[in-house]
């Protein structure tokens, strides 16, 4: 999944888009509010990670400003600011959580994990598919209790097909939610994956919606 990262301290920041990284998710990071703004006006992010003393713009202000354009997307706040009103204010203005620096990386990145899953109504801490199972934080695939082996960017691709299961996905918006800033895309790199996703689980777990996209069904599939 691709998250913004707005963050002005420079060792911070790129400590936490490093360990971020590593732990699966496509990061782009930003050093100043107007930036964050910017980008999460023009970007289908998954999430944000929003710093509140930024530069430029303080990070309550693009809170305000992102929520009242209507963007959606689910913000974690993860400030210095730990007075009670400043918790307060935040979660009321739009953070759907709220944490104090110092943060652990693996609890970040599952509470990130949980605020996508919510947004994307699944409940559970795996996403269930047909006969799929994906563990987000163990980052595994198993069909019918069998463990699949898959290549970092085919989880990407089926993650973003799960999370989104029963909605048909174009190949930008894929393409969108598995690759940050300066990574590579070549024209043909989300059919390539998607055949290899079909070999490994069976030619109908993903159908092709012709003209527009691909389609994962959260039940057996019909095609």
């Amino acid at each position: 999944m691709r998250i913004l990262l707005a963050e002005d301290d420079a060792l911070l920041g790129d400590g936490l888009r490093a360990g971020l990284r590593q732990l699966g998710f496509q990061v782009d990071w930003v050093r100043d509010g107007a930036a964050a703004e910017r980008e999460l006006r023009g970007q289908p992010y998954t999430a944000a990670v929003l710093d509140l003393g930024l530069p430029r713009k303080d990070g309550m202000e693009v809170l305000e400003a992102i929520r009242r354009a209507g963007i959606t997307l689910p913000v974690l706040v993860l400030t210095a600011r730990d007075a009670l009103p400043d918790r307060i204010r935040g979660l009321d203005t739009g953070a759907d959580d709220y944490v104090v620096k110092p943060v652990d990386l693996n609890e970040l990145a599952a509470r990130l994990r949980a605020l996508v899953r919510r947004a994307h109504g699944q409940p559970q801490e795996c996403l269930m598919a047909q006969d799929v199972l994906l563990d987000p934080a163990a980052r595994s695939v198993h069909q019918a209790g069998e463990f699949i082996i898959l290549s970092q960017r085919e989880f990407d691709l089926l993650h973003a097909l799960m999370l989104n299961a029963g909605r048909v996905m174009s190949r930008e918006q894929l393409e969108q939610q598995m690759y940050s800033w300066g990574q590579e895309v070549e024209s043909n790199t989300i059919e390539v994956h998607i055949h290899h996703l079909r070999r490994k689980l069976g030619p109908d777990i993903i159908q092709t919606v012709r003209g527009v996209g691909y389609l994962l069904q959260r039940g057996a599939s019909t095609a």
